[in-house]
């Protein structure tokens, strides 16, 4: 067969739409709890950061755990509506729910009874996350084949999770500063997000439909999957190109609120800077979409991780009067920073179909679930780390509304841990994008040997 006759039907402008939409709310309320939940521990309900970061820990280590579990429990799963779309719907509104109970303050002043509360509640949400989450982002290789349409749809999907974090960004301490008590609108505002989330996950489920499935005829056992997974080269590669845009991304997002509060001394402004990176990067999704068609993917993420790393070590040396220039290295990064959202996604998925090709399995749960568990076990280790390190250098706890001056071991922590720290892993994930050996030629043929395969059995049932 002609590589060139294997031509995948593109998809609607509707289906990209409401594939999108499916990420919107599980964007919404990570960008939230990753930006402001460490402030809100600290600041409102009076934890300790080293004990704040230990509850995140947690929280994501449970959250690690449970991806691969509902990965398999999805790829299992046999419906009339699919595989994945059922999941989203039936846990849709408990994962609105969970989110809301997380700014709650249930027991002021008794840090023992808040770290329980804080924790299950955390557990509960995360399994609720992941129940939404995971079988969407294993929806890509079952609605299109094409290598670039599937660019096109992480666009989409990644633009709509942009949108969610810059409304968010912005208005979320909007809201909270609109209350003179900061803990009656932490409550608030998670209400309002906790509603806004859940709709968008209903539009996803009726506006897509799963075209490629492929009916399994033996099951393999769990530890055999993995074994396969991770003999994959190329699907360790995107996992280390993964985690270490979401390292960069996660520490410089949670330092952000706790830098432009105090090293710069500019509170008022964590709104804005939030919406100059995700603004800019929303920008570029499409801007890098249509360069990736030219120069392909590895090359997009090269050059966006390339002007994400001169930002951030313009940050390291920015002075808290250079309020200007601090927006500008705010959009620089955003320039990479949606390379980040984009590029990864986009290449697991062509990394399912060389899986496929070897093994003849189809198991997007695993793989999509297994890169997840390895990046929220990095993150949980990044979250309490960048506590412990507040806590050593003698964070001082706000009391109530009042600015509180930090020390200068503080306010160099934060320097270190938004710019020379991002760094070292966005070079780290430049390194092994040279090494991923998946170009728009070898996933062509690999389709073409799928489509082959295929053709193949069907003659021989036919015969």
């Amino acid at each position: 067969m002609n590589k060139s006759e294997h031509k995948p039907d593109k998809l609607k402008l509707s289906t990209k739409l409401a594939f999108g939409a499916g990420d919107f709310g599980t964007a919404l309320t990570a960008n939230i709890l990753i930006f402001f939940l460490l402030p809100f521990f600290t600041d409102v309900a009076g934890i300790r950061p080293s004990v704040a970061g230990g509850i995140l820990a947690i929280s994501k280590i449970w959250d690690a755990i449970n991806d691969p579990i509902v990965g398999v429990l999805s790829d299992r799963t046999r419906t009339k509506w699919g595989r994945r779309r059922p999941w989203m719907f039936v846990a849709a509104i408990p994962f609105g729910l969970s989110f809301l109970g997380q700014w709650w303050v249930p027991f002021p002043n008794n840090e023992t009874a808040l770290i329980v509360y804080y924790v299950a509640i955390a557990i509960l949400f995360n399994t609720f996350f992941t129940c939404v989450n995971l079988p969407y982002t294993a929806l890509t290789p079952e609605l299109t084949q094409d290598y670039d349409e599937r660019t096109s749809l992480n666009s989409f999907r990644f633009a709509f999770s942009i949108v969610a974090s810059i409304i968010s960004g912005v208005l979320h301490p909007s809201i909270v500063a609109f209350f003179p008590n900061k803990a009656t609108g932490y409550l608030v505002a998670g209400a309002l997000w906790s509603v806004v989330s859940v709709l968008p996950i209903f539009w996803c489920v009726w506006g897509t439909r799963e075209k490629y499935r492929q009916e399994v005829s033996e099951e393999i056992p769990f530890f055999s999957q993995l074994k396969i997974a991770f003999s994959n080269r190329p699907y360790m590669y995107v996992i280390g190109i993964y985690i270490c845009s979401w390292l960069a991304f996660q520490n410089t997002a949670t330092i952000v609120p706790f830098f432009v509060t105090y090293w710069m001394r500019k509170p008022e402004y964590v709104g804005l800077t939030i919406l100059a990176v995700q603004g800019t990067a929303l920008i570029m999704l499409f801007v890098w979409a249509k360069i990736s068609e030219k120069i392909g993917k590895k090359a997009v993420y090269v050059t966006g991780m390339t002007v994400w790393i001169f930002a951030q070590i313009g940050l390291y040396f920015l002075q808290p009067d250079q309020l200007p220039l601090m927006f500008i290295l705010a959009m620089l990064a955003g320039v990479g920073v949606s390379t980040a959202y984009m590029i990864p996604w986009s290449m697991i998925a062509d990394v399912i179909e060389l899986d496929e090709l070897n093994t003849g399995q189809r198991r997007e749960g695993i793989f999509y679930g297994f890169m997840v568990l390895l990046q929220k076990v990095g993150l949980a280790i990044a979250i309490l780390l960048v506590g412990f390190a507040l806590d050593y250098a003698g964070f001082i706890k706000p009391v109530g509304n009042e600015f509180m001056e930090q020390p200068e071991a503080v306010l160099l922590t934060l320097r270190i841990m938004i710019a020379p720290l991002p760094t070292l892993f966005l070079i780290l994930g430049i390194g092994l994008t040279a090494l991923y050996p998946i170009t728009r030629e070898v996933h062509s043929e690999i389709l073409a040997r799928l489509m082959e395969r295929k053709n193949t059995s069907v003659i021989t049932e036919e015969a």
